[in-house]
């Protein structure tokens, strides 16, 4: 039997000078899918990434274009690396493949995990895509201090301050976190969060990358 092998599209809303920072989420999908290819491309000219409504507004018209061209490479399926969703529901109506975000996969393994689901992100609100699959089981939505961008998670300040709030939801009744930014997978904090606070934490890109080969088929 010949094996499958798919060819991933990922689109990082972070420019990305560093191609290593570029290419991180996707080495990291492609370590737990070894039959995988993941070709990674960032949109131009968002340094900071999306964090607030005015970026991800300016980000979308740029992920549209990125996706309508990454489609002529013969990809099978296209990850959005955002916990935001951005532009996913309108690209999963126009392109003929599987669109996955992290935002609402993150959702709905913390709902498989848990009942009581806390969220650390780097916005004042949890995205609204995880709203609707959470409700009433958001038990409490923190942004960190100092932490406004993806940029801050890799400060040694930013990360002490995303443990720290960590503690706080163990402390106020949570038993699953889920992490709203993909940055946060680029410098591995679920695994320092749930080795150090020992709770059951769910990585953004992990979760996009479940909900891909679920999309694509076991």
């Amino acid at each position: 039997m010949v094996k499958t092998h798919y060819r991933i599209g990922l689109i990082r809303v972070l420019t990305a000078y560093d191609q290593e920072v570029l290419e991180s989420h996707g080495r990291l999908l492609m370590s737990l899918f070894p039959d995988w290819e993941v070709l990674s491309l960032c949109i131009p000219d968002q340094p900071e990434g999306i964090h607030d409504e005015e970026t991800k507004e300016k980000a979308l018209p740029k992920i549209e274009n990125l996706a309508l061209s990454m489609i002529q490479g013969n990809i099978q399926g296209l990850i959005i690396s955002c916990a935001d969703d951005p532009a996913v529901d309108k690209l999963s109506k126009k392109l003929p493949i599987p669109v996955i975000g992290a935002g609402r996969s993150t959702a709905l393994l913390a709902m498989g995990v848990g009942k009581r689901v806390g969220v650390i992100g780097i916005t004042d609100e949890t995205p609204i895509g995880m709203k609707e699959v959470l409700k009433d089981s958001l038990i409490k939505e923190i942004h960190p201090h100092g932490v406004n961008s993806t940029l801050d998670l890799m400060t040694p300040a930013g990360r002490a301050s995303v443990l720290k709030e960590a503690f706080t939801l163990k402390k106020d009744g949570v038993d699953v976190v889920a992490l709203a930014c993909t940055g946060m997978s680029t410098v591995s904090l679920a695994s320092e969060i749930k080795d150090r606070v020992c709770l059951p934490v769910i990585d953004p890109v992990r979760a996009e990358g479940f909900f891909m080969r679920a999309a694509l088929g076991f």
